[in-house]
Protein backbone atom coordinates (compact mmCIF):
# COMPACT_ATOMS: atom_id res chain seq x y z
CA UNK A 1 0.00 0.00 0.00
CA UNK A 2 0.92 3.47 -0.72
CA UNK A 3 1.95 5.41 2.29
CA UNK A 4 0.88 9.15 1.58
CA UNK A 5 1.40 11.83 4.08
CA UNK A 6 -1.43 14.77 4.11
CA UNK A 7 -4.33 11.98 4.49
CA UNK A 8 -2.00 9.94 6.92
CA UNK A 9 -4.10 9.80 10.23
CA UNK A 10 -1.13 11.05 12.42
CA UNK A 11 -1.01 13.79 9.85
CA UNK A 12 -1.77 17.52 12.22
CA UNK A 13 -0.42 20.42 10.10
CA UNK A 14 2.63 19.21 10.32
CA UNK A 15 5.01 22.72 8.73
CA UNK A 16 7.24 20.39 7.11
CA UNK A 17 8.10 16.93 6.24
CA UNK A 18 11.37 16.31 4.67
CA UNK A 19 12.33 13.04 2.93
CA UNK A 20 16.39 12.23 2.70
CA UNK A 21 18.13 9.75 0.33
CA UNK A 22 21.54 9.24 0.35
CA UNK A 23 22.89 6.41 -2.21
CA UNK A 24 26.56 6.51 -0.94
CA UNK A 25 25.86 6.25 3.08
CA UNK A 26 22.71 4.25 2.15
CA UNK A 27 20.71 6.77 4.27
CA UNK A 28 16.99 6.93 4.01
CA UNK A 29 15.30 9.12 6.86
CA UNK A 30 12.82 11.30 7.21
CA UNK A 31 12.27 14.48 9.23
CA UNK A 32 9.24 16.05 10.47
CA UNK A 33 8.52 19.71 12.14
CA UNK A 34 5.34 20.01 13.73
CA UNK A 35 5.30 23.19 15.15
CA UNK A 36 7.99 26.20 15.38
CA UNK A 37 5.09 29.08 17.58
CA UNK A 38 7.98 28.76 20.10
CA UNK A 39 10.96 28.61 18.53
CA UNK A 40 13.01 25.96 16.48
CA UNK A 41 11.91 22.34 16.32
CA UNK A 42 13.74 20.08 18.44
CA UNK A 43 13.33 16.62 19.61
CA UNK A 44 15.65 13.14 18.86
CA UNK A 45 16.77 10.92 15.91
CA UNK A 46 15.31 7.37 16.31
CA UNK A 47 16.88 4.33 13.80
CA UNK A 48 14.47 1.38 13.74
CA UNK A 49 13.98 -1.28 11.29
CA UNK A 50 10.42 -0.76 10.30
CA UNK A 51 8.43 -2.99 8.50
CA UNK A 52 7.12 -0.20 5.53
CA UNK A 53 7.51 3.46 4.84
CA UNK A 54 4.33 3.74 6.00
CA UNK A 55 5.33 2.66 9.54
CA UNK A 56 8.45 5.05 9.72
CA UNK A 57 5.78 7.85 8.58
CA UNK A 58 3.42 7.18 11.06
CA UNK A 59 6.31 7.04 13.65
CA UNK A 60 7.83 10.44 12.90
CA UNK A 61 4.05 12.20 12.45
CA UNK A 62 3.49 10.76 16.21
CA UNK A 63 6.25 11.82 17.62
CA UNK A 64 6.90 15.02 16.34
CA UNK A 65 3.61 16.00 17.18
CA UNK A 66 4.29 14.76 21.10
CA UNK A 67 7.84 16.87 20.60
CA UNK A 68 5.39 19.78 20.38
CA UNK A 69 3.74 18.97 23.37
CA UNK A 70 6.32 17.86 25.12
CA UNK A 71 8.27 21.12 25.11
CA UNK A 72 5.42 23.44 25.22
CA UNK A 73 4.30 21.66 28.72
CA UNK A 74 7.74 21.54 29.94
CA UNK A 75 8.06 25.48 29.62
CA UNK A 76 10.65 25.30 27.04
CA UNK A 77 11.76 27.55 24.18
CA UNK A 78 11.53 25.05 21.73
CA UNK A 79 9.11 23.59 19.04
CA UNK A 80 8.35 19.93 17.99
CA UNK A 81 10.42 17.55 15.81
CA UNK A 82 11.58 14.50 15.39
CA UNK A 83 13.80 12.15 12.29
CA UNK A 84 13.59 8.66 11.84
CA UNK A 85 16.43 6.72 9.98
CA UNK A 86 14.95 3.51 8.69
CA UNK A 87 17.59 0.96 8.83
CA UNK A 88 18.71 -1.68 11.69
CA UNK A 89 20.64 0.20 14.45
CA UNK A 90 22.46 -3.09 15.52
CA UNK A 91 24.02 -3.72 11.91
CA UNK A 92 23.82 -0.93 9.54
CA UNK A 93 25.20 2.17 11.39
CA UNK A 94 28.22 4.26 10.03
CA UNK A 95 29.64 7.84 10.22
CA UNK A 96 29.12 8.45 6.92
CA UNK A 97 25.21 7.59 7.29
CA UNK A 98 25.14 10.18 10.26
CA UNK A 99 27.35 13.22 8.62
CA UNK A 100 25.07 12.52 5.72
CA UNK A 101 21.90 13.23 8.20
CA UNK A 102 23.91 16.72 9.61
CA UNK A 103 24.23 17.82 5.71
CA UNK A 104 20.56 17.31 5.27
CA UNK A 105 19.72 18.98 9.16
CA UNK A 106 22.07 21.49 7.64
CA UNK A 107 19.96 22.20 4.42
CA UNK A 108 16.91 23.17 7.12
CA UNK A 109 18.91 26.23 8.13
CA UNK A 110 18.14 25.23 11.99
CA UNK A 111 14.60 24.78 11.60
CA UNK A 112 15.33 21.28 13.37
CA UNK A 113 17.64 20.71 16.15
CA UNK A 114 18.10 16.77 16.53
CA UNK A 115 19.47 14.50 19.52
CA UNK A 116 19.88 10.96 20.47
CA UNK A 117 16.61 8.47 20.60
CA UNK A 118 15.85 4.97 20.56
CA UNK A 119 18.45 3.60 18.75
CA UNK A 120 20.88 6.34 18.22
CA UNK A 121 23.89 7.48 20.90
CA UNK A 122 25.87 10.36 21.35
CA UNK A 123 28.37 9.10 19.73
CA UNK A 124 26.26 9.20 16.26
CA UNK A 125 25.54 12.69 17.12
CA UNK A 126 28.78 13.67 17.23
CA UNK A 127 28.91 12.35 13.42
CA UNK A 128 25.93 14.28 12.63
CA UNK A 129 28.08 17.31 13.98
CA UNK A 130 30.68 16.93 12.01
CA UNK A 131 27.84 18.61 9.07
CA UNK A 132 25.99 20.65 10.55
CA UNK A 133 25.92 22.65 14.46
CA UNK A 134 21.65 22.02 14.78
CA UNK A 135 22.60 18.89 16.93
CA UNK A 136 22.22 18.32 20.57
CA UNK A 137 23.52 15.68 23.24
CA UNK A 138 26.99 15.36 22.12
CA UNK A 139 29.87 13.82 24.30
CA UNK A 140 30.31 11.99 27.72
CA UNK A 141 27.58 14.12 29.25
CA UNK A 142 25.28 13.95 26.39
CA UNK A 143 23.09 10.81 27.44
CA UNK A 144 19.54 12.13 28.79
CA UNK A 145 18.09 8.92 29.61
CA UNK A 146 19.23 9.58 33.40
CA UNK A 147 17.31 12.77 33.28
CA UNK A 148 14.05 11.29 31.78
CA UNK A 149 14.33 8.58 34.10
CA UNK A 150 14.65 11.20 37.37
CA UNK A 151 11.40 12.90 35.44
CA UNK A 152 9.41 9.59 35.28
CA UNK A 153 10.06 8.74 38.86
CA UNK A 154 9.02 12.12 40.04
CA UNK A 155 5.60 11.77 37.83
CA UNK A 156 5.24 8.31 39.57
CA UNK A 157 5.73 10.15 43.15
CA UNK A 158 3.33 12.86 42.45
CA UNK A 159 0.68 10.05 41.10
CA UNK A 160 0.75 7.90 44.21
CA UNK A 161 0.35 10.94 46.55
CA UNK A 162 -2.73 12.18 43.97
CA UNK A 163 -3.94 8.72 43.64
CA UNK A 164 -3.44 6.59 46.20
CA UNK A 165 -2.54 9.44 48.86
CA UNK A 166 0.83 7.94 49.60
CA UNK A 167 3.85 10.24 50.39
CA UNK A 168 6.08 6.74 49.77
CA UNK A 169 6.25 4.47 47.31
CA UNK A 170 7.56 1.83 49.80
CA UNK A 171 6.12 -1.99 49.20
CA UNK A 172 4.34 -0.53 45.62
CA UNK A 173 4.59 -3.12 42.84
CA UNK A 174 5.70 -1.50 39.56
CA UNK A 175 5.58 -3.58 36.07
CA UNK A 176 8.58 -2.37 34.14
CA UNK A 177 8.20 -2.50 30.34
CA UNK A 178 11.40 -2.50 28.86
CA UNK A 179 14.90 -2.13 30.41
CA UNK A 180 16.62 0.22 28.28
CA UNK A 181 18.74 2.67 28.97
CA UNK A 182 15.94 5.00 30.24
CA UNK A 183 13.44 2.11 31.46
CA UNK A 184 17.03 0.63 33.87
CA UNK A 185 18.00 4.03 35.82
CA UNK A 186 13.98 4.00 36.41
CA UNK A 187 13.76 0.80 37.68
CA UNK A 188 16.63 1.78 39.92
CA UNK A 189 14.94 4.42 41.41
CA UNK A 190 11.99 2.63 42.09
CA UNK A 191 13.75 -0.14 43.83
CA UNK A 192 16.07 2.43 46.43
CA UNK A 193 12.71 4.22 47.15
CA UNK A 194 11.52 0.56 48.59
CA UNK A 195 9.26 -0.73 45.80
CA UNK A 196 8.91 -4.13 43.94
CA UNK A 197 9.57 -4.30 40.74
CA UNK A 198 7.86 -7.11 38.09
CA UNK A 199 10.34 -6.46 34.43
CA UNK A 200 9.50 -7.51 30.97
CA UNK A 201 12.14 -6.97 28.29
CA UNK A 202 13.05 -8.97 25.12
CA UNK A 203 16.66 -8.00 26.40
CA UNK A 204 17.86 -11.44 29.04
CA UNK A 205 20.91 -10.08 29.88
CA UNK A 206 19.43 -6.62 31.10
CA UNK A 207 16.17 -9.00 33.05
CA UNK A 208 19.17 -10.91 34.57
CA UNK A 209 21.05 -7.95 36.06
CA UNK A 210 17.72 -6.21 37.04
CA UNK A 211 16.94 -9.38 39.35
CA UNK A 212 20.25 -9.77 40.44
CA UNK A 213 20.23 -5.90 41.81
CA UNK A 214 16.54 -5.32 42.59
CA UNK A 215 15.15 -8.87 43.52
CA UNK A 216 12.99 -8.10 40.40
CA UNK A 217 10.83 -11.12 39.49
CA UNK A 218 11.24 -11.56 35.70
CA UNK A 219 7.73 -12.18 33.17
CA UNK A 220 7.47 -13.01 29.62
CA UNK A 221 7.26 -9.67 27.76
CA UNK A 222 3.34 -10.38 26.68
CA UNK A 223 2.77 -11.12 30.58
CA UNK A 224 2.98 -7.53 31.84
CA UNK A 225 -0.40 -6.29 31.13
CA UNK A 226 -1.53 -8.76 33.34
CA UNK A 227 0.46 -8.31 36.30
CA UNK A 228 -1.10 -7.04 39.80
CA UNK A 229 0.54 -4.25 40.53
CA UNK A 230 0.02 -0.65 41.73
CA UNK A 231 1.94 1.26 38.86
CA UNK A 232 2.09 -0.10 35.39
CA UNK A 233 5.03 1.35 34.17
CA UNK A 234 5.64 1.06 30.01
CA UNK A 235 9.31 2.35 29.06
CA UNK A 236 9.57 0.45 25.65
CA UNK A 237 7.67 1.20 22.29
CA UNK A 238 4.42 3.44 21.93
CA UNK A 239 0.87 2.09 21.55
CA UNK A 240 0.88 -0.07 24.23
CA UNK A 241 -2.25 1.26 25.90
CA UNK A 242 -4.32 -0.14 23.40
CA UNK A 243 -8.16 -2.21 23.16
CA UNK A 244 -6.27 -5.38 23.45
CA UNK A 245 -4.28 -4.37 26.26
CA UNK A 246 -6.64 -2.34 28.21
CA UNK A 247 -9.37 -5.14 29.86
CA UNK A 248 -6.26 -7.07 31.00
CA UNK A 249 -4.52 -4.15 32.89
CA UNK A 250 -4.46 -4.39 36.63
CA UNK A 251 -2.48 -1.40 37.46
CA UNK A 252 -4.37 1.49 39.20
CA UNK A 253 -1.08 4.14 37.61
CA UNK A 254 0.38 4.29 34.82
CA UNK A 255 3.34 6.19 35.04
CA UNK A 256 6.31 5.51 32.12
CA UNK A 257 9.17 6.51 29.98
CA UNK A 258 7.53 5.67 26.76
CA UNK A 259 6.10 7.96 23.91
CA UNK A 260 3.04 8.06 22.51
CA UNK A 261 1.45 5.10 25.04
CA UNK A 262 -2.06 5.87 23.98
CA UNK A 263 -2.94 3.94 20.70
CA UNK A 264 -5.55 6.01 20.45
CA UNK A 265 -6.92 9.68 21.92
CA UNK A 266 -9.85 7.81 23.14
CA UNK A 267 -8.04 5.40 25.70
CA UNK A 268 -7.57 8.11 27.72
CA UNK A 269 -10.91 8.54 28.72
CA UNK A 270 -10.85 4.53 28.94
CA UNK A 271 -8.35 4.88 31.16
CA UNK A 272 -10.37 7.44 33.44
CA UNK A 273 -13.70 5.34 33.48
CA UNK A 274 -11.74 2.44 34.70
CA UNK A 275 -10.41 4.19 37.63
CA UNK A 276 -6.76 3.94 36.71
CA UNK A 277 -4.72 7.33 36.51
CA UNK A 278 -2.95 8.22 33.59
CA UNK A 279 0.32 10.44 33.75
CA UNK A 280 0.16 11.82 30.53
CA UNK A 281 3.69 10.19 28.69
CA UNK A 282 4.91 13.58 27.25
CA UNK A 283 4.48 15.46 30.80
CA UNK A 284 6.37 13.05 32.64
CA UNK A 285 8.98 11.90 30.65
CA UNK A 286 9.86 15.37 29.28
CA UNK A 287 13.47 15.10 31.50
CA UNK A 288 15.77 14.04 28.42
CA UNK A 289 14.39 17.27 26.30
CA UNK A 290 14.91 19.36 28.78
CA UNK A 291 18.70 18.35 29.39
CA UNK A 292 19.20 18.60 25.81
CA UNK A 293 17.51 21.92 25.25
CA UNK A 294 19.84 23.48 28.38
CA UNK A 295 23.15 21.78 26.65
CA UNK A 296 21.80 23.48 23.36
CA UNK A 297 21.35 26.95 24.96
CA UNK A 298 24.25 26.87 27.16
CA UNK A 299 22.25 27.04 29.59
CA UNK A 300 23.50 25.93 33.34
CA UNK A 301 23.58 22.51 33.62
CA UNK A 302 23.18 23.33 37.59
CA UNK A 303 19.82 24.13 37.02
CA UNK A 304 18.60 20.88 34.83
CA UNK A 305 17.83 18.55 37.82
CA UNK A 306 15.54 21.88 39.56
CA UNK A 307 13.79 21.81 36.37
CA UNK A 308 12.73 18.04 35.63
CA UNK A 309 11.81 18.00 39.50
CA UNK A 310 8.86 20.53 38.45
CA UNK A 311 7.55 17.17 36.36
CA UNK A 312 5.97 16.13 39.43
CA UNK A 313 4.18 19.56 40.29
CA UNK A 314 3.18 19.57 36.32
CA UNK A 315 1.40 16.62 36.73
CA UNK A 316 0.10 17.18 40.19
CA UNK A 317 -1.61 20.47 38.47
CA UNK A 318 -2.94 18.33 35.54
CA UNK A 319 -4.24 15.21 38.18
CA UNK A 320 -5.93 18.08 39.77
CA UNK A 321 -7.31 20.49 36.63
CA UNK A 322 -8.69 16.97 35.13
CA UNK A 323 -10.46 15.81 37.95
CA UNK A 324 -12.62 19.73 38.63
CA UNK A 325 -13.28 19.26 34.73
CA UNK A 326 -14.16 15.58 34.62
CA UNK A 327 -12.00 15.05 31.63
CA UNK A 328 -9.16 12.51 31.26
CA UNK A 329 -5.72 14.02 32.32
CA UNK A 330 -4.54 13.22 28.66
CA UNK A 331 -7.06 16.04 27.50
CA UNK A 332 -5.93 18.19 30.31
CA UNK A 333 -2.67 18.04 29.23
CA UNK A 334 -3.19 18.57 25.57
CA UNK A 335 -5.08 21.38 26.89
CA UNK A 336 -2.25 23.06 28.78
CA UNK A 337 0.16 22.25 26.05
CA UNK A 338 -2.03 24.04 23.42
CA UNK A 339 -2.46 27.13 25.37
CA UNK A 340 0.63 27.59 25.35
CA UNK A 341 2.09 27.18 21.48
CA UNK A 342 -1.11 27.71 19.95
CA UNK A 343 -0.42 31.35 20.81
Amino acid sequence: MTAFVFSEPNFDHHEQVVFVSEPKSGLKAILAVHNTNLGPAMGGCRMWNYASEGEAITDVLRLSRGMTYKNAVAGLPIGGGKSVIIGNPKTDKTPALFEALGEALERLGGRYITAEDVGTSPADMANVSRKTRFVAGLGETGDPSPFTALGCFVGAQAAVKHHLKRDSLEGLVVAVQGLGHVGYDYARRLHEAGAKLVVADIDQAALERARAEFGAQIVPVDSIYDVEADIYAPCALGATLNPNTLGRLKARIVAGAANNQLATADIGEALRQKGILYAPDFVINAGGIIKVCYEYLHKPESEVEAHVRKIGETLAEVFERADAEGVSTSVEADRVAESRFKK
